[in-house]
């Protein structure tokens, strides 16, 4: 028995399109751009990304790392099929965790992971994820892409972010220096944020049995866009 030679087999047939990748980069490079500050060295697309820390605004400066993502509030961006403003939440995420301890943002990086690329969906998470960064004052300095098929569905996502924030040693906020008289400042919330959501999703989607399209006139919008909101 002669064995047959194998065809050739292209990484495009494999499930990852380089093409589609480059066309991502292009369009989101203007958009990471757009949120530089002084302290970025590097342009979009280093191995690594470079970023100078202004000392001279500090004694003691401590770097404050934070990652996280959005859970499954994907899901109700995947029903809707609106991708703009997912990534405002995944910088809120990161962000709030750091302001926590007192500090205040430098940078951000996202990983962008689905089954198949689409360069014009992806880089709609992208402006996302470019406005919290301007909403937070930090730069968007790197990310990943990664497409693979044999791992997500065709049209999934999924979305993880890292920041790295600073702040006076002296200045840092822990347990250790709240004391009793110390006043709490309370914020309105715009909704539940990133928070809960396989238990918002399993009552009004599969118990409630509501559409997305569902009206709420107590809230004067539908449930999709109120679950929506960053």
């Amino acid at each position: 028995m002669i064995d047959k030679k194998p065809k050739s087999l292209t990484y495009k047939e494999s499930g990852v399109d380089i093409q589609e990748g480059e066309r991502f980069v292009r369009l989101i490079s203007p958009i990471a751009k757009s949120t530089f500050h002084k302290g970025v060295l590097t342009d979009i697309g280093a191995f690594g990304a470079l970023f100078e820390i202004d000392t001279k605004r500090y004694k003691e400066p401590v770097l404050v790392s934070s990652t996280d993502g959005v859970g499954t509030k994907l899901k109700i961006a995947f029903m809707m099929d609106k991708h703009d403003t997912i990534g405002i939440d995944l910088v809120a995420m990161c962000v709030n965790d750091i302001l926590t301890l007192g500090a205040e943002p430098l940078f951000f990086l996202d990983y962008f992971a689905t089954g198949r690329l689409n360069a014009d969906k992806a880089s709609e998470v992208i402006k996302g994820i470019a406005e919290g960064c301007r909403i937070a004052n930090c730069s968007l300095i790197g990310g990943e892409t990664a497409e693979m098929t044999d791992f997500y569905g065709y049209d999934e996502y999924d979305l993880a972010g890292f920041v790295v924030g600073i702040v006076e040693k002296s200045k840092i906020i822990s347990s250790k220096n709240i004391k009793e008289g110390d006043k709490i400042i309370g914020f309105p919330s715009t909704g539940i944020h990133s928070n809960g959501y396989s238990l918002v999703r399993k009552l009004f989607f599969d118990i409630m049995q509501w559409e997305t399209d569902k009206y709420v006139s107590e809230l004067d919008t539908t449930i999709g866009e109120e679950l929506l909101k960053p």
